[in-house]
């Protein structure tokens, strides 16, 4: 019941419309206290106890531009736009969170906002090395594994590789 509220009134467009105002005056990687979606979080493996950590990560929108050749060509041919990322901007967002906090492993990831020019992302980030989470049955399996971002070992990475639809 409380899930369906919390669901509802996170869709609403008055909530989602502050959010992206207050989201925009952030930095691009920005360590919150309590998620944004406690509800997806949860679902993702997230937990309100010592060792989990969430980050905010913001990612610009659209393909990337390449820098202008220095010779002469005709600009269609220059090769600047159009040039498509082998990687999903939640895949980005979740290396950017790795890059950031590099003693802690990344969990899962998922979406939070919008605008015209950035997509939000909040990253679930544990660390492996706290006690709470090598002495947790359900969660000490992150333990043993080492940068499983960079090999594509979280959902958005398998999604990506084409391991799951």
């Amino acid at each position: 019941m409380l899930g369906k509220i919390l669901k509802r009134f996170w869709l609403s467009p008055e909530a989602q419309r502050a959010r992206r105002i207050r989201f925009a005056k952030e930095s691009a990687i920005v360590r919150i206290e309590r998620p944004t979606r406690p509800d997806r979080a949860r679902s993702l493996g997230y937990r309100a106890k010592q060792g989990f950590v969430m980050v905010r990560v913001r990612v610009r929108k659209g393909t990337r531009m390449r820098e202008k050749p220095s010779g002469g060509r005709k600009p269609s041919k220059a090769g600047l736009k159009r040039i498509r990322s082998g990687k999903s901007l939640q895949r980005i967002a979740e290396e950017r969170a790795q890059r950031k906090y590099p003693n802690l492993e990344v969990l899962n990831s998922y979406y939070v906002a919008e605008s015209g020019k950035y997509k939000w992302y909040e990253v679930i980030l544990v660390d492996p090395h706290h006690p709470v989470i090598k002495s947790d049955p359900k969660i000490n399996w992150i333990c043993s594994q080492k940068g499983r971002v960079f090999r594509g070992l979280t959902s958005a990475g398998k999604k990506g590789r084409g391991l799951r639809a």
